[in-house]
């Protein structure tokens, strides 16, 4: 599920009503209410939702919009759609609540997804919970310091525990709730994300470049999210609006899992991303990253990460990327 990569978004496919990915898995899944059990033909590969016809999106999204309040909610075996209680803590976070799982069952079911347990919850605003302090990391290129530093400095309205991380040589600068650290990227860009996982100073480490921002209300958010999580989540995914030109891409929900607990380790030279079981990550559809790029960068891109590691450059992406949405 949140581990399935780029690849399998096609072209011309109905996009999931909830969290817009082109993954659909022909194998489907199956829900259980005791002695009645319902087949569903399609699961979708990112946040796992089921359905029949993957086509019949919109009164299903309305019905979806018109369950998510604040109270309890259930899977219903007769609607048009279907979830377990991993799918509905990520719906939840779509209209800013959270999915408290009601009882045992439903909270071991969110543990070991994806289960035959239809998802039960109680929701609440996710701002009527506790919050969590979070440090954010920018990635840049000497070229682009004045990019992040920018950025940095619009983060300081939210974060306290700024790094950024240039590549190549020099000196450190340390600022009020800001740092700037220099070293080589060698070629790697996991093993640049975790120097900087490292260089963090709360549990929770935020990665971003600096042609990324985030959408709006994301930032206030996020706290609220890391305080609901719970010890079992280490890693969240965002997902991610690349613009060429200013035009939104096809390549959406390029969705990057780049919240993520300190302890956790990025692996891969190119096309990066954490080391960890995707059951124990969560996937917040309540905003994103915005991802700003130019057409020369992006003809450019996957040969040059193709050359870093030959093999991974995952050179179609630059076609998507080209590609104006669609959906």
């Amino acid at each position: 599920m949140a581990g399935k990569r780029h690849s399998e978004h096609r072209a011309g496919v109905s996009r999931c009503f909830l969290c817009g990915a082109r993954l659909w898995d022909a194998a489907g899944r199956d829900l259980s209410w005791g002695e009645l059990v319902r087949p569903f033909a399609f699961a979708c590969g990112s946040c796992g939702l089921l359905v029949d016809d993957p086509a019949a999106g919109a009164p299903s999204l309305a019905h979806l919009g018109r369950a998510l309040k604040p109270g309890l909610i259930a899977c219903e075996p007769d609607a048009t759609y279907g979830f377990d209680a991993y799918t509905l803590r990520s719906a939840a976070t779509l209209h800013g609540l959270w999915a408290e799982p009601m009882g045992e069952a439903q909270a071991e079911a969110l543990r070991q997804p994806h289960s035959p347990l239809p998802g039960a919850a109680h929701l609440r605003a996710l701002t009527d919970g506790p919050s969590a302090p979070i440090s954010l990391a920018i990635l840049c290129r000497a070229a682009e310091r004045e990019a992040a530093l920018g950025l940095a400095q619009t983060a300081r309205l939210w974060c306290d525990d700024v790094v950024i991380l240039l590549d190549g040589e020099g000196a450190g600068e340390d600022g009020p709730g800001l740092r700037l650290r220099h070293r080589p990227l060698a070629g790697h860009f996991a093993a640049q994300r975790n120097a900087a996982q490292d260089m963090a100073r709360h549990e929770w480490v935020l990665q971003l470049d600096a042609d990324e921002t985030l959408e709006e209300g994301v930032a206030e958010a996020l706290p609220y999210l890391l305080g609901a999580a719970g010890p079992d989540v280490v890693s969240i995914g965002l997902r991610r609006a690349n613009r060429v030109d200013g035009v939104l891409s096809d390549l959406f929900p390029d969705t990057q899992y780049r919240l993520n607990r300190r302890f956790v380790r990025y692996e891969n030279p190119v096309h990066e991303r954490p080391a960890r079981p995707w059951q124990r990550s969560l996937l917040f559809l309540g905003g994103g990253i915005r991802h700003h790029l130019g057409r020369a960068h992006v003809e450019a891109r996957s040969h040059r990460y193709e050359a870093m590691n030959p093999g991974g450059g995952r050179l179609f992406e630059e076609s998507e990327l080209l590609r104006p949405y669609e959906a």
